[in-house]
C-alpha cells in the first residue's frame, strides 16, 4: 500500500496525447475530430489549461455567468413549473392541487380560450393557490385580461404583495409566431405593464419568449441575440412610457427552450446572463436589477412522434442541461406531448426534475459547470458571437424592423435548412426515427396543430409579416412513415425492398444491416434473401418477393466477382424491377454499374429522406396504375 501511495504518474505533454490519439485513428490526423457547430463555433476534441478563461470565483455577481444568486440553488432552488394540460377549468383546478401535493412548486399551465371565456373560470382555478405558490404563466394574448382578474382577486383578499413569480406576455414573439404586427396590442401591453408594476411589487410581468425562434430552427447564437434585442426594445419603449428603468429590469423574465446539444445548451444559459449583464451596465442599472431571471422548458423541436419513449431520454438530457445552466423555473415536456398526455407521462416529466433535485442533489451544488475549460470556452464564444448578432439586429433598426424586412426569418430559415439536411442525410441521428426505426409500432395519432388565433378576431389592426413556423426535426421522416402506412392500407402488406445478399453471411451482413436500418426510416420493410451464391438463387428470390424494388448487398469483391453478371441477367429477365446498390463504387466504375441497371448507390452520404421519398412516390404511382388497370 505504501508503494502505491508513493507512485506518481509520468508527466505527459499534449504532443504525447496527440500521438496516441492519431495512432488510434489509424492514419487520420487529429484534425479529423474537429468540427463546427451550427453556431459556427470551432470545437476541439480536447481542452487544456491554455484554453482557460478568467472567470468569477463566485456566482451572484461580476458577469453573472455563474448564476444570479451567491449561493445558487442552496438558497434559491429552481421552481418545478410543469405546464399542466387540461380540457376544462374544473380539471385544471384538480390537477393543480394534485401537482402541488406531488412536488410541483409553481402554478403553471397553458392559457386557453376555454379558460378565458369567463373571468369566473380563471378565478375558480387560482382561488386558494395564487398567493401560496409562485406563478409561471405565459399569458400570450390574454396578458391584460389575466392581470385584471388576478388584481381583483388579490385586492379583494388584500394579497397583492404576496403574489410572486411571473405572469407575462411577449408581443414580439407572438408577432413572429402569427405573422402579424399590431401597434395597438403593444400599446395595450405597455399600459398593463405600467398599471400593474406597482400593484404587484413581487410579480414579474414582462416576458421575453425565445421559444418561437427556437422551434423555427434558430441556433444558440441567434436565440441569444434575439433575446437581448427584444429586451432592449422593451426597455426603450417602456422607458418612453416613463416607467422607472430599474423597475423594468426587475420585471423581466426570459423564456428559453433547451435543445439536445448538452454542453451548448448549458453554455447558452450562461452566455445569456453575460449578455444581459452587458446591457444592464450600458443602461447603468443598479446592482439589484442586473441578474437575468430565466424560465426554461425542454424543447419541442427535438421531440419525435414515433418511438415516443425516446423522448423521455431527450427530456432528461435537456432537463439536466437546464439545471446545470442555472434556471429559475423549469417545465419538462411529457414524452407523449405530441399525441395526448396521460397522468403517467405528466408524473414522469415532473419526477425527472425531482430526481435531479433529491437524488442527484443538484440543488446542493453551486454552478457545477463553472471552471470547465470546455464549458467556459464555449460560453465565451457564444457570448461574443451572440453580441455580434445582436449588433446586426440593432444596426438594421431593431428587432421589429428585422422581422418586418424578413431578414430574421431568412437567417433562421438558413439555420433550419442546415439542420434539416443533416437529419435527411442522417449526419444527425434521431433515434427511433431516422435510425433504429421500428416499422411495427402502432401508428401514432398526433394532436392537430393549433392554428394562429390571437389576432384573427378583428380586435386589432394588423400589418402582415412572414411568420416563423413551428417545426420539429423529425417531421420529414414522419411524413414518409405516414405515406408508407397509407400505401400499406392500399396494398394490404407493408411496402418493402428486397435485399439481394451476395455471398456468405459475413460478406453481406454489414451492408445488409445498414440497408435494413436505412429503409426502415421510411416505413419500408427489408426482405432479405438467403445467401445468393448462384444466378438461379437470385432469380428465384426476385420472382418470389412481392416488390419491384431490390438492393444488392455484399462486399466490393462480391460485387466485382458476381454482382455485375447477376444484375445483367436480372435486368434482362425482370426489366420492370428497380435495382439499387449498397455502397459507393469507385468513380470510374459508377457509370458502368448505372449502364447495367443500377438506379442509385446507397451509402452513408446519400440523402436518406430523398431516396426513400422517391421510392415511396414510385410505389404510389405504380399502385394507382395497377388499380386503374
Amino acid at each position: 500500500m505504501e508503494n502505491i501511495k508513493n507512485q506518481s504518474f509520468l508527466q505527459k505533454t499534449i504532443d504525447d496525447w496527440q500521438a496516441k490519439a492519431e495512432a488510434s485513428l489509424k492514419g487520420k490526423k487529429i484534425e479529423s475530430l474537429h468540427r463546427h457547430t451550427y453556431e459556427n463555433i470551432f470545437l476541439k476534441p480536447l481542452y487544456i489549461r491554455k484554453d482557460e478563461h478568467p472567470v468569477p470565483n463566485y456566482s451572484g455577481g461580476s458577469d453573472y455567468r455563474r448564476g444570479i444568486y451567491p449561493l445558487g440553488y442552496l438558497t434559491n432552488t429552481w421552481k418545478v413549473a410543469q405546464q399542466l394540460s387540461y380540457q376544462t377549468p374544473g380539471e385544471l383546478k384538480e390537477k393543480l392541487h394534485e401537482a402541488q401535493e406531488n412536488g410541483q412548486t409553481a402554478i403553471s399551465f397553458r392559457v386557453s380560450e376555454e379558460l378565458m371565456e369567463t373571468n369566473d373560470s380563471l378565478t375558480s382555478v387560482l382561488a386558494g393557490l395564487y398567493h401560496q405558490y409562485p406563478l409561471a404563466l405565459n399569458t400570450k394574448g390574454w396578458h391584460s385580461a389575466i392581470l385584471n382578474v388576478l388584481a381583483k382577486m388579490a385586492e379583494d383578499e388584500n394579497m397583492t404583495d404576496k403574489i410572486t413569480g411571473y405572469l407575462g406576455s411577449d408581443p414580439i414573439a407572438l408577432f413572429a409566431e402569427e405573422g402579424a404586427v399590431s401597434r395597438e396590442f403593444i400599446e395595450e401591453w405597455k399600459k398593463a405593464i405600467n398599471k400593474f408594476s406597482q400593484r404587484f411589487p413581487h410579480l414579474n410581468t414582462i416576458l421575453i419568449d425565445i421559444t418561437p425562434y427556437h422551434n423555427g430552427g434558430a441556433n444558440a447564437v441567434q436565440e441569444l441575440g434575439i433575446a437581448i434585442a427584444e429586451g432592449v426594445h422593451y426597455l426603450d419603449i417602456l422607458q418612453d412610457g416613463e416607467m422607472d428603468l430599474n423597475l423594468i429590469f426587475k420585471k423581466i423574465v426570459f423564456q428559453f427552450s433547451i435543445g439536445s446539444n448538452f454542453f451548448m445548451e448549458i453554455a447558452k444559459l450562461r452566455a445569456a446572463r453575460i449578455l444581459w449583464n452587458r446591457i444592464t451596465e450600458l443602461y447603468s442599472a443598479k446592482d439589484e436589477a442586473r441578474g437575468m431571471v430565466i424560465s426554461a422548458e425542454t424543447s419541442t423541436f427535438t421531440k419525435s412522434l414515433h418511438d415516443p419513449y425516446v423522448n423521455l431520454l431527450r427530456a432528461g438530457n435537456e432537463t439536466f442541461a437546464a439545471v446545470i445552466g442555472g434556471v429559475q423555473y423549469l417545465h419538462v415536456t411529457p414524452f407523449d406531448s405530441l399525441t395526448v398526455t396521460t397522468p403517467f407521462s405528466e408524473r414522469i416529466a415532473r419526477n425527472i426534475q425531482l430526481l435531479l433535485k433529491q437524488e442527484a442533489h443538484l440543488e446542493k451544488v453551486i454552478d457545477p459547470a463553472g471552471g470547465s475549460w470546455y464549458v467556459e470556452e464555449l460560453t465565451s464564444q457564444l457570448a461574443e458571437k451572440a453580441w455580434e448578432f445582436f449588433r446586426q439586429i440593432e444596426g438594421q433598426g431593431g428587432i421589429l424592423n428585422v422581422l418586418k424586412s424578413n431578414w430574421l426569418q431568412q437567417e433562421i430559415e438558413a439555420t433550419y435548412l442546415k439542420r434539416n439536411l443533416d437529419i435527411q442525410t442522417r449526419q444527425q441521428s434521431m433515434i427511433g426515427t431516422n435510425v433504429y426505426a421500428d416499422i411495427n409500432e402502432p401508428e401514432p395519432n398526433p394532436k392537430p396543430r393549433k392554428m394562429n388565433s390571437f389576432f384573427t378576431n378583428g380586435t386589432y389592426s394588423l400589418s402582415k409579416i412572414e411568420s416563423i413556423p413551428a417545426r420539429r426535426l423529425t417531421e420529414p421522416f414522419e411524413k414518409l412513415r405516414r405515406k408508407a402506412k397509407q400505401l400499406e392500407g392500399k396494398i394490404g402488406i407493408i411496402p418493402s425492398v428486397g435485399m439481394i445478399c451476395l455471398g456468405e453471411i459475413k460478406q453481406h451482413k454489414p451492408r445488409l444491416d445498414f440497408m435494413k436500418g436505412y429503409v426502415a426510416a421510411g416505413g419500408l420493410k427489408a426482405v432479405d434473401s438467403n445467401p445468393i451464391l448462384t444466378l438461379e438463387n437470385a432469380k428465384q428470390f426476385v420472382l418470389e418477393t412481392p416488390t419491384s424494388y431490390f438492393c444488392f448487398c455484399g462486399t466490393n469483391e462480391q460485387y466485382e466477382l458476381a454482382g455485375r453478371d447477376i444484375l445483367t441477367a436480372l435486368k434482362s429477365e425482370f426489366p420492370e424491377r428497380i435495382f439499387y446498390l449498397a455502397g459507393l463504387p469507385e468513380i470510374e466504375k459508377q457509370s458502368q454499374w448505372k449502364s447495367l441497371g443500377i438506379k442509385q448507390f446507397i451509402h452513408a452520404g446519400t440523402n436518406c429522406y430523398e431516396t426513400l421519398s422517391d421510392i415511396l412516390t414510385d410505389m404510389e404511382v405504380n399502385t394507382v396504375e395497377e388499380t386503374k388497370a
